[in-house]
């Protein structure tokens, strides 16, 4: 800022100035020294005035006293800040990727940047790059003491206190969705169309199996009784652990959309048919029950969010539906809406494409209340708890809860 000013005197004495040099430079001095002075005093007073009372664990972005989200906007929703911190990404990276694996949050940056934080008070457990920069990270997963990834054609696996690699197995083909395994085996989805079980203790490949019309496998999910994979083509067809022996098959009508969801014995998933379904795994031998499927107004692209009670759909174009998981009941629709935050007993968190939050009562079907949600860009979906994570592009993450 000196430099600044005394740039500017300088230039002001190469005008046609009549009055004497020395006296110019003596009232020039006093004029900087006082302007300085002031500046220095009213940021003191700006900087204690604006961090004075900030709770020790809830501290604004570095160099701002700027919120993601006013504290007293969020007190009209009933909801405040647990804490708030910078990531440590660079000016020229972006957060891209914001999720929740147990107790950690994971952001992923456009360049392969994974911080991982505690989810109870934001503090930093490893910032590391896991992933070549323009290879993206897909389906971080995590599996007993390892998070699992997938870049290109390799399997890899990270230690979740270090972020350090711990093996990295490339299987000789590009794989399209993310990885699943249990205790003995991995499962990944080929580009040749083709379900791969690999031994998990040497990734050797003991099976592989497709559909029998050859669809594209869009997700899969296993444990030790079955393991379940759904296609492009709208099959939902589960097999042996350890064999390629089907032991049951469900098609819907379109491509299942996104992940399925298994929750207890059901299993919840979005088809492009436009219909949301329930099936449930019954009896021994395993098989299939539909209970319920839901037409929405629109062709599904994304898998749905699964709460205590309830199913929240995303339908393009339309917004997000609430669907009672009992009996398949729509409840309510919120115009706009893109995705659950997270789930209050019978509140609903729900963001829009405008970057509003709308509160929603899953009882009464009603809007309590709605927050101007500006300045976030990106967030992770929560159904484990009531806790909200939101964040913005640059990095700048924030942990929200109800207030008692």
């Amino acid at each position: 800022m000196e430099r600044m000013l005394k740039s500017k005197t300088d230039s002001r004495f190469q005008t046609s100035d009549s009055r004497p040099r020395s006296c110019v430079f003596c009232l020039g001095s006093w004029v900087v020294c006082l302007l300085l002075f002031a500046i220095v005093q009213s940021y003191g007073l700006l900087a204690e005035n604006s961090f004075a009372g900030f709770p020790q664990d809830v501290v604004p972005v570095e160099g701002s006293s700027q919120w993601l989200v006013s504290p007293k906007l969020l007190e009209h929703a009933k909801l405040e800040i647990l804490w708030e911190k910078p990531l440590p990404i660079k000016k020229d990276e972006s957060l891209e990727q914001l999720l929740i694996l147990d107790n950690r949050v994971y952001a992923i940056s456009d360049r392969n940047y994974t911080v991982s934080l505690n989810r109870e008070n934001g503090n930093m457990i490893f910032g590391r790059v896991v992933a070549p920069d323009g290879l993206p990270v897909m389906g971080l997963k995590l599996y007993d003491d390892e998070l699992i990834s997938i870049t290109g054609t390799k399997v890899i696996a990270i230690d979740p206190d270090s972020g350090a690699q711990r093996k990295a197995v490339d299987v000789g083909f590009s794989i399209v969705c993310p990885a699943v395994r249990n205790s003995s085996y991995f499962y990944l989805s080929g580009i040749d169309k083709r379900l791969h079980a690999l031994r998990a203790e040497d990734m050797v490949q003991i099976f592989e199996v497709a559909a029998d019309n050859e669809s594209m496998i869009t997700s899969i999910i296993a444990d030790e009784s079955s393991v379940i994979f759904a296609t492009a083509a709208g099959n939902v067809i589960s097999i042996m652990p350890n064999k390629p022996t089907r032991l049951w098959q469900f098609d819907a009508a379109g491509g299942i959309a996104g992940p399925i969801v298994k929750d207890g014995i059901s299993l919840l998933f979005a088809s492009k048919d436009t219909n949301v379904y329930r099936v449930d795994i019954i009896g021994l031998p395993l098989r299939k029950q539909l209970v319920w499927k839901y037409q929405t107004a629109g062709v599904l692209d994304k898998a749905p969010r699964v709460t205590r009670g309830v199913v929240y759909q995303y339908v393009p174009g339309k917004g997000l539906t609430a669907i009672d998981k009992g009996d398949g009941t729509p409840l309510w629709s919120v115009p706009g809406g893109v995705d659950l935050l997270a789930e209050d007993k019978d509140k609903a968190y729900v963001i829009t494409k405008n970057r509003t939050l709308v509160v929603m009562d899953n009882v009464s079907a009603k809007k309590l209340y709605s927050v101007n949600f500006a300045q976030v860009s990106r967030y992770a979906a929560n159904i484990t708890d009531s806790k909200i994570y939101i964040a913005d592009e640059r990095g700048r993450i924030a942990c929200l809860q109800p207030v008692e």
